[in-house]
């Protein structure tokens, strides 16, 4: 069993990743459903936070269904984070995680996300001060370090261990390769293996069959993998995954009766909670693998992601039933 902090999870657990504009409540609730052990809010922003802004504020809306949920919160100012921290406590997490792992330069370029990976210190001393200020485990997710030349991660995750991160998360890639390239989980290895370590260690990146996560399990023998972009559209991952250690066997492919559900139930949920302008905007991303495999299908999916009201994808997810009903999935 893997416990992070006091919260048990079972064994090898599969995380879904924080993700921006895709790991939403709608979207988290899929995924909780078909076996995600824990699930993350889109990363907020600290500052966006402390001024109060709409988009930072309604990523903090978690729901009873999803536990355990952490919320993901990024920024560089200590005095900002410390805020944030108080914040996020009244939406009553199991877990707070911070980002020093996103490579976008919006945020790199404030010294956030990835751009702390050239101040060791500094990520630390947010770390121990965050710690401090609340009862909730804090953990942390990264990446290897700033570029191939300044890879400390086995030294960075004992400093943050030993100023109190209950579990790390670490991505395989540098800041510099983005989301390119090969992850490479030997360094998330070296952490695992660093006797000193005795927090959860999760890997990140290129988790995309159940062979993958099998392989992280086995051959790299770390605690559990975050699951980022293999979800997308495919919620039905953590279920196929967890089949795979249970039987050594894929399940069988999701029939379309079974995509189209959770497509429209997906699309309703995200409407409800952000209104149909938003709604339809951000589960556009989601059709292309909801509906992969499908010959002859590109039609019906610019249809999809180019439609302003949602009556309108409705109607299309009809027409797909109806029109590829006989439709055998292959792996």
């Amino acid at each position: 069993m893997v416990k992070i902090d006091h919260i048990e999870l079972s064994d090898f657990p599969l995380l879904l990743a924080p993700m921006e504009d895709v790991s939403d409540p709608p979207f988290r609730a899929l995924c909780k459903e078909q076996g995600a052990d824990v699930v993350y809010t889109e990363f907020v922003s600290s500052e966006g936070l402390i001024r109060n802004a709409a988009k930072s504020v309604m990523k903090l809306d978690i729901y009873e269904k999803e536990r355990p949920v952490g919320i993901q919160i990024f920024g560089a100012n200590l005095d900002s984070m410390l805020q944030t921290i108080d914040i996020v406590e009244q939406s009553n997490p199991d877990i707070i995680d911070i980002n020093f792992g996103c490579p976008v330069k919006k945020v790199v370029s404030k010294g956030a996300g990835a751009g702390i990976l050239k101040d060791i210190c500094l990520m630390e001393k947010l770390t121990a001060e965050m710690v401090k200020r609340t009862n909730l485990p804090i953990t942390v997710k990264t990446r290897l370090g700033w570029d191939h030349n300044s890879i400390k991660i086995v030294e960075v995750a004992e400093r943050l261990q030993d100023v109190g991160c209950k579990a790390i998360a670490i991505h395989g890639r540098t800041r510099a390769q983005m989301y390119k390239g090969d992850a490479d989980w030997r360094p998330i290895a070296e952490v695992k293996n660093n006797p000193r370590m005795h927090i959860p260690v999760f890997g990140n990146g290129d988790v995309d069959t159940p062979e993958s996560a099998a392989k992280m399990r086995d051959s790299y023998g770390l605690d559990g993998a975050m699951i980022g972009r293999a979800s997308i559209g495919n919620p039905w991952f953590f279920k196929q995954v967890k089949h795979f250690f249970k039987t050594g066997q894929h399940l069988d492919p999701v029939s379309l009766e079974a995509r189209v559900e959770a497509a429209r139930r997906h699309l309703k949920m995200a409407i409800d909670w952000k209104g149909e302008t938003l709604g339809v905007f951000e589960t556009r991303r989601h059709y292309t693998n909801y509906f992969k495999g499908i010959p002859h299908f590109k039609e019906y999916r610019t249809r999809m992601v180019t439609s302003d009201r949602p009556e309108d994808v409705f109607a299309t997810f009809d027409e797909v039933l109806a029109q590829f009903s006989d439709h055998q999935f292959m792996h």
